[in-house]
C-alpha cells in the first residue's frame, strides 16, 4: 500500500478548458445514448405474466356454483415495456369478465374459448394471450330463494336526557336471499353492519348497509335498507299503579297490602301527557308463596311502553293475607 503521505501529496489532473468540453461532450452524448437504448426498449413489444380478478355475468338462474379455485389467474399478455413497467409499478389488480352462461349445462369454464370476448374490452396494445389456468372448475347445489327478516345490530349512545322514544324502523324489514338450498334452509335472518351513533339528540332516519355475502355462490336483495331511530328529550313522571295477583290457582281469597305502588320512569316529552294509568300493569306472583314460601310478594311491572324507562317501584315488595 502507497504511503498516506503519497497519496495526499498526488497531484490533482487538471483539465484544460477544450478538454473539459470534450469530457462533458462525451458524458452527455453517454447519458443520451443510454436513455435512447432505454427508450427503445421500453418501446418494443414484450411478453408478461400478471395477475387479474375475475368477474362473472350471466350466472346460472336454476343452478348454484360455486368456484373451485381462487378468484384470481395468471393472464398472459403481449404489450409493450411501457405497460410492462406500469403493470409492475400498480400495485392493484385489475379485473376481467367471464360470461357463464354454458354452465347451465357443464360444470366448467375454458377462458381461452372467450379469448377474442376478452380482449375487445382490454386496451388496445395490451392484449391477453393465454391463461393460467385456463379452465375453471365449479361445483352446484341446488338453488333456492328465500326471504328472511334483517337482524339491526346497533350500538347507540344518546345525550343526556335523550333516548329512544319508540320502535326502530326498518325499510325494508326483509331481505330477498339467493343460494345453495342447504345454505338456505339453515338461514332465519340477514344482520346489518352495525349501526353506530354517538350522542344522538334528535330522529335519524339513514341508509344501512347489510353484512356482505361471504359465499360466492349467494347473493341479496337489497344490499343496504333505510333505518329510522326515533328520538326525544325524556323527563321522569310518576303514576300509582293496582297491582293484580297473577298465578290464583285455587281461586284463595287474598288480600294484598298496599293495593296500589308508586312507579317512577322516564318517558318522552312528547309522550307525557297521554302516559296513564292504563299504560302500565303490575303484578304479584303467588306461586312464590305457595311452591317457595315468600312471605312478602316482589312486584312487577309486566306492562310498560316501550318509550317509557322504568326508574323505581315503590315499595319493591307487598304483603299479603291468604285467608281459607
Amino acid at each position: 500500500m502507497w504511503p498516506l503521505a503519497f497519496i495526499f501529496t498526488m497531484p490533482i489532473i487538471k483539465l484544460s478548458a477544450t478538454e473539459r468540453r470534450r469530457a462533458s461532450a462525451f458524458f452527455t452524448c453517454l447519458v443520451l445514448a443510454i436513455c435512447a437504448w432505454i427508450f427503445s426498449v421500453l418501446s418494443n413489444t414484450h411478453n408478461y405474466t400478471v395477475k387479474e380478478a375475475l368477474n362473472f355475468k350471466n350466472t346460472p338462474q336454476r343452478r348454484a356454483f360455486h368456484s373451485l379455485q381462487s378468484d384470481t389467474v395468471n393472464v398472459n399478455v403481449t404489450g409493450s415495456g411501457w405497460e410492462m413497467l406500469f403493470s409492475r409499478m400498480n400495485n392493484q389488480v385489475q379485473s376481467f369478465t367471464v360470461d357463464l352462461n354454458t354452465l347451465e349445462n357443464k360444470s366448467y369454464i375454458v377462458l381461452s374459448s372467450q379469448l377474442d370476448e376478452i380482449n375487445n374490452k382490454k386496451e388496445i396494445g395490451r392484449q391477453i394471450t393465454g391463461f393460467s389456468p385456463d379452465t375453471l372448475y365449479f361445483d352446484f347445489s341446488n338453488r333456492k330463494v328465500k326471504r328472511v327478516p334483517i337482524r339491526l345490530i346497533t350500538s347507540i349512545k344518546y345525550k343526556k336526557q335523550y333516548n329512544q322514544c319508540n320502535n326502530i324502523t326498518i325499510r325494508p324489514g326483509y331481505v330477498i336471499v339467493n343460494g345453495p338450498a342447504n345454505v338456505i334452509d339453515k338461514l332465519t335472518e340477514w344482520p346489518s353492519d352495525t349501526l353506530k351513533l354517538d350522542s344522538l339528540s334528535e330522529t335519524l332516519t339513514t341508509e344501512l348497509s347489510l353484512q356482505h355475502v361471504r359465499e360466492g355462490n349467494m347473493s341479496i336483495y337489497p344490499k343496504a335498507v333505510q333505518v329510522n331511530v326515533p328520538v326525544d328529550e325524556f323527563t321522569e313522571k310518576t303514576l300509582f299503579i293496582p297491582v293484580s295477583l297473577i298465578n290464583n290457582h285455587n281461586y284463595d281469597d287474598v288480600k294484598i297490602f298496599p293495593q296500589k305502588v308508586k312507579v317512577t320512569f322516564m318517558v318522552s316529552l312528547s309522550r307525557y301527557a297521554e302516559t296513564d294509568e292504563d299504560f302500565f300493569e303490575a303484578t304479584a306472583n303467588l306461586d312464590l308463596w305457595r311452591n317457595q314460601g315468600y312471605k312478602v310478594l316482589p312486584v312487577v311491572v309486566s306492562k310498560m311502553p316501550v318509550y317509557c324507562k322504568l326508574v323505581k317501584i315503590e315499595p319493591a315488595n307487598i304483603d299479603f293475607i291468604v285467608r281459607k
